[in-house]
């Protein structure tokens, strides 16, 4: 069983879709003939996750319908979407104490569990955050731009240029720090900051390959992946 609850970040709008998310939520959005929403919780029950949250906000009422019967626990956001940080914070309760599992929905992973990796990795006595990356040459559909360093010793960094690795949406994180941020709606990149800072930011690559699914052209270069991973 996986030891960590497990949120899932189903909220946005998608807007970088256009006209594919006018009528439905990004993560209703089939790959390859399935859901992201779907593929997400197929990472999550491969790991063996107990309790999964999922945050709704644009067109809720369709993520709802999709996941009635699913064992899935709502944390409901139609009256503020609350960003990644926020929206975290206002799961808490449905997650329950100690440190948490984090899967964005609009991702395709192959190759090894995303979740099981990081549960292998995490150290509780080191670790505010473990992230799950790739070299950035090494993603589909994100682009050229990296997010952060990762150094010898596993620690990762930002800000002084040199960022050649990119966070593809998998992270345990400690949620102590979410509470001591003044607003509603935030980010988590402050929060990460606050962790590098203290030095107990961690990232492990991926053994695997992953698209950003977050743009329509992502659709077909995800399908191509998963079926280079299927025929390898």
């Amino acid at each position: 069983m996986f030891p960590f609850p497990l949120m899932i970040f189903a909220a946005g709008f998608g807007t970088r879709m256009g006209a594919l998310t006018a009528d439905r939520p990004k993560p209703l959005i089939p790959v390859a003939g399935r859901a992201l929403i779907d593929h997400a919780l197929d990472v999550a029950r491969g790991a063996g996750s107990g309790r999964v949250v999922v945050n709704v906000h644009y067109l809720a009422d369709q993520m709802e319908a999709h996941l009635a019967g699913s064992g899935v626990a709502i944390s409901d956001e139609r009256a503020q979407i609350l960003e990644t940080g926020g929206g975290l914070r206002a799961a808490l309760p449905l997650l329950g104490p100690g440190p948490v599992a984090v899967l964005n929905s609009d991702g395709i992973w192959t190759g090894a569990n995303p979740l099981a990796e990081l549960a292998g990795a995490w150290d509780i006595d080191r670790m505010e955050a473990l992230l799950l990356l790739l070299p950035v040459d090494e993603t589909r559909g994100h682009g050229t731009k990296g997010d952060f360093r990762l150094d010898r010793d596993g620690r990762i960094s930002r800000g002084e240029g040199g960022e050649d690795h990119v966070y593809i949406g998998a992270q345990i994180l400690q949620p102590g720090r979410l509470a001591g941020v003044a607003e509603a709606a935030f980010s988590l990149n402050p929060v990460w900051n606050q962790m590098i800072a203290a030095g107990t930011a961690y990232g492990i690559r991926h053994q695997g390959g992953w698209c950003d699914v977050g743009h329509p052209e992502g659709i077909a270069e995800a399908e191509r992946l998963l079926h280079s991973a299927r025929h390898d």
